[in-house]
């Protein structure tokens, strides 16, 4: 394919070098002479790992060259990526200045038409938050092209997975490719640029592909921060971090894995909360700082008040619980998330029913019994015997449990309460059009 390459820093040199090597006919575009002229000498503007011979192999073939002219990059290819930066602004907001320049010069450059005739498909590959390239560049795209993105533009969105150091290597050995398609053609624009490198190709809606780079990030930093705070953690009480870490991720049922990663509602039990205040008590004590560690009980709070606000907002009072327990199958209340919310819609004045096949008053015993008479001591007359009872009674329903009966007795399409889906139900893609349906967090 005849492709241009907008912005020559670490992304797009290494993505037009990598182009270029597979067989594609690639112009790089910067507004840096300097970066211009390398590339045309056949040398590197950026350093990494093999990015040097891959430049100096595909200038000296042909394959590769580079030029400041928009308009001549545009006539001379059919597919251009966009790989400008997106730094951050003082206050941290993201800043669109360069996409939406090089969106404004790529427009005029099409608006005088291809080379080939053919349909031009422009593919943002700079990390941009979700609703950038619909609400703010395709509208810039249609204004200067004078047409309709989707029939007579192809646009998509292609985050990049290069670490520098490694980018060349993970280009040619990625561990996913994402494609944010406009439009079916304009994902297969994309997706014939890599055609023959390995991993799974996703082809999502365009917002959901801004997303996942910024959940990539934010997990990879996540991750580094919650490794050196339990090493703080580990070393102020004497304990070989590293040892502990190797068990760590020797567990690939429950760490290292899908465990957890799904978003639902807050979690509670008798081992996470309890465990959590212990770590950042001792943490206090040595003199640890551990801000990440220290916020996750206080971030699952806020989760759960999320709950709270979706009842408030449908300005109705009598409400419906289902689901008590802190996990499916058992009757242990203890920190129980749903028992806190349960006490807080209570305290707001809500006329509140609760049903859980797993919970009998008159069988709680020892800590669950003595926990539910100090958190929620009214449960008795909050307790329905059925579904049905619960269903009748209430304007709007939370659903906590995916109980057989409670999932097949919830109505569709609007039919009878609102729905506030707290765990994403088995049907929450199907109920997501419906109205009288609120997701927790989808």
């Amino acid at each position: 394919m005849k492709v241009s390459v907008f912005g020559l820093g670490y992304v797009g040199c290494v993505s037009a070098a990598c182009l270029a090597s597979m067989g594609h006919e690639v112009i790089g575009v910067d507004v840096n002479q300097v970066k211009v002229d390398l590339v045309n000498d056949g040398k590197a503007p950026v350093v990494e790992e093999r990015i040097g011979e891959l430049i100096a192999d595909v200038v000296r073939t042909g394959a590769l060259r580079a030029t400041g002219d928009v308009r001549e990059a545009i006539m001379g290819s059919e597919v251009s990526l966009v790989c400008v930066g997106t730094p951050s602004e003082p206050n941290g907001s993201l800043c669109t200045t360069y996409l939406e320049r090089v969106t404004e010069q790529i427009g005029a450059a099409l608006a005088e038409g291809s080379e080939q005739g053919g349909r031009h498909t422009v593919v943002f590959r700079s990390t941009m938050l979700p609703g950038t390239c619909l609400n703010l560049l395709v509208p810039i795209l249609e204004k200067y092209v004078g047409g309709m993105a989707g029939v007579d533009i192809g646009v998509a969105v292609n985050p990049e997975f290069l670490r520098e150091g490694t980018s060349v290597r993970d280009f040619f050995d990625p561990p996913k490719t994402v494609i944010g398609e406009l439009d079916p053609a304009s994902g297969d624009a994309v997706s014939a640029l890599y055609d023959g490198l390995p991993g799974e190709v996703f082809r999502v809606p365009i917002p959901t592909a801004e997303a996942i780079k910024y959940a990539d990030n934010a997990f990879h930093g996540l991750k580094i921060g919650f490794a050196n705070e339990l090493g703080a953690v580990c070393q102020a009480l004497g304990v070989d971090s590293h040892q502990v870490m190797d068990v760590f991720l020797a567990d690939h049922k429950l760490n290292i894995s899908p465990a957890y990663l799904r978003p639902g509602f807050a979690f509670g039990g008798s081992c996470l909360p309890k465990d959590l205040r212990s770590l950042v008590h001792a943490a206090q004590r040595a003199d640890v700082s551990v801000p990440i560690l220290a916020h996750v009980l206080p971030s699952n709070s806020d989760h759960l008040q999320r709950a709270v606000e979706l009842v408030e907002r449908t300005g109705k009072r009598r409400v419906g619980l289902f689901g008590l327990s802190f996990k499916p199958g058992t009757d242990d209340l203890r920190e129980s998330p749903l028992v806190e919310l349960a006490e807080r819609l209570f305290g707001k004045g809500y006329d509140l029913r609760i049903y859980d096949a797993n919970v009998s008053l008159s069988r709680l015993l020892g800590a669950n019994r003595e926990y539910i008479e100090t958190r929620l001591p009214h449960l008795a007359q909050l307790l329905a015997d059925s579904v049905d009872e619960v269903l009748e009674h209430s304007e709007v329903c939370l659903a906590g449990t995916r109980d057989p009966a409670v999932l097949s007795a919830l109505p569709h399409g609007g039919d009878g309460p609102v729905i506030i889906d707290l765990i994403h139900l088995p049907d929450a893609d199907a109920r997501r059009t419906e109205p009288g349906y609120m997701g927790l967090a989808w």
